[in-house]
């Protein structure tokens, strides 16, 4: 009799699972795909997984290790919700070194970072009103920034692609603010048949030559349309002129081109002047980096957006520089004061030991930033799709899902699957490098089941991959 029951129980076990047939090949019209694009197949790495399932439904060299460009960023945002939370913020501290008499500071104020990904020009105001709020109106010292929460090499932010003042390859900061970043907002004016540009914030560093011309013609690729020197003063390398030459269309209407040009100091400096101002206040020092003293008691602390807010960004929109402040964050734990300066093997370490404790062994693993925006970074597609599989039993499942990119609908993912089937019901993260394309998330088929799909590309020509991953992810959305 008990073997009868364990025999019924088995058998309806088996009923229950999801049947899958595994398969060590790709569907025909992804090999034919990869074949018009003149990619090797040995050169991608595709895992397929129901969930609930058994087994995989395509496994096709998913055990190489292989780059998957800022598909990283499911990693670090994986991990940081069940490391920190997803309600956890990031304290700013602000401290008066000196004495307040009536809202005067006879002294420095002193802001110290903690590396707030999300210290944007909307919230740095926010910082500032709340310190005014505080009744203070007047600093009659310096302005003192303190970095020392992070101890991390003193990179060359052009070291990647000799761009360093492109906003992606912005180096982590423990006080970060607005990224560095001075947004050129480009609106074509027909009626002056010229193209109007406004640069938001301008600091008093910064000038702009406008060479542009207004064209009649399609939109099309405009970046490629148009060129941005920055060009630094011989006598003060801080001041620089932004010179814009080339053609831009009335037919893009408004469009926005970002640059990291100041370093720190000045870029707060001039931001903070500035803001301070707006709101009433007298500052008569300057600015610069130093050592919080010991023993001061914060005058004001301010609370960065919750990480579920914040991994939005990151993964919807691919930001590189928060998803780097938030991996140094891992390896400080919870309380920032108890484990502080934060450093990337302190990171990577606590990477390892929660992929350890979920029983998730990835031997091939390299996380050199946890952004994707590495040549050294390295997983396999069956990890990947491992890692995806444990993301959907957790229980920040729900946080992690809708801070990705949603097929058609919004980030990077908002102009792609347009007009298929697959319209609304692909939450995946996109990744792309020269000579790298990745992509990998969640897919609801058509029967309405949940399957994961991972597929890397690394190859010369990975940029011309983006049809057969697409045919990739319709084949599952069709399949019996």
């Amino acid at each position: 009799m008990i073997r009868i029951r364990l025999y019924l129980s088995l058998l309806i076990l088996q009923i229950a699972l999801p049947v899958s047939v595994f398969s060590n090949e790709l569907p025909l019209a992804v090999k034919q795909k990869l074949f018009q694009a003149a990619i090797s197949e040995s050169a991608v790495g595709v895992y397929v997984h129901e969930i609930g399932a058994s087994q995989p439904l395509v496994a096709v060299n998913a055990d190489a290790a292989m780059n998957p460009a800022s598909v990283m960023k499911l990693l670090t945002t994986y991990a940081g919700l069940e490391l920190l939370g997803p309600a956890y913020t990031w304290p700013t501290m602000l401290y008066a070194n000196g004495k307040i008499t009536d809202g005067v500071l006879d002294g420095d104020l002193i802001i110290k970072g903690y590396g707030d990904p999300k210290l944007d020009l909307e919230n740095f105001w926010l910082l500032i009103h709340r310190l005014r709020q505080t009744g203070l109106h007047e600093i009659k010292g310096n302005l003192i920034l303190d970095h020392t929460h992070y101890a991390i090499p003193n990179d060359d932010p052009g070291e990647f692609d000799g761009q360093p003042y492109r906003t992606y390859n912005i180096l982590p900061e423990a006080l970060l603010v607005n990224y560095r970043t001075s947004t050129i907002h480009l609106f074509p004016q027909a009626e002056k048949n010229s193209v109007r540009v406004v640069v938001d914030p301008l600091p008093e560093s910064l000038q702009v030559q406008n060479n542009l011309k207004l064209t009649q013609g399609v939109c099309g690729d405009w970046r490629n349309l148009l060129t941005i020197d920055a060009i630094a003063d011989n006598e003060d390398k801080n001041n620089f002129t932004v010179v814009l030459n080339g053609s831009f269309s009335k037919q893009c209407g408004k469009q926005s081109y970002m640059l990291s040009l100041q370093d720190s100091t000045i870029y707060t400096r001039d931001l903070f002047k500035r803001l301070w101002a707006q709101q009433g206040g007298l500052f008569h020092g300057d600015v610069i980096m130093s050592q919080t003293p010991t023993g001061l008691s914060p005058l004001k602390i301010y609370q960065s957006p919750p990480l579920a807010d914040i991994i939005r960004g990151i993964n919807k929109f691919s930001n590189n520089i928060a998803a780097r402040q938030l991996y140094l964050t891992l390896g400080t734990g919870e309380v920032v004061s108890n484990n502080s300066p934060a450093t990337l093997a302190k990171s990577d370490a606590a990477i390892r030991r929660w992929l350890a404790d979920k029983q998730l062994n990835f031997h091939e693993l390299v996380v050199e930033n946890g952004s994707g925006l590495s040549r050294k970074e390295r997983i396999s597609a069956r990890h990947m799709g491992q890692l995806l599989l444990a993301a959907f039993k957790s229980p920040v499942m729900p946080e992690f899902i809708s801070s990705l990119p949603i097929a058609a609908v919004d980030g990077t993912l908002k102009n792609r699957f347009t007009d298929t089937p697959v319209k609304g019901l692909a939450h995946m993260k996109t990744g792309a490098l020269n000579d790298v394309r990745a992509l990998a998330g969640y897919l609801l088929d058509k029967m309405g089941r949940r399957v994961i799909v991972v597929f890397f590309v690394n190859h010369d020509q990975a940029g011309q991959s983006r049809v057969a991953m697409d045919t990739l992810v319709q084949w599952v959305y069709n399949r019996k």
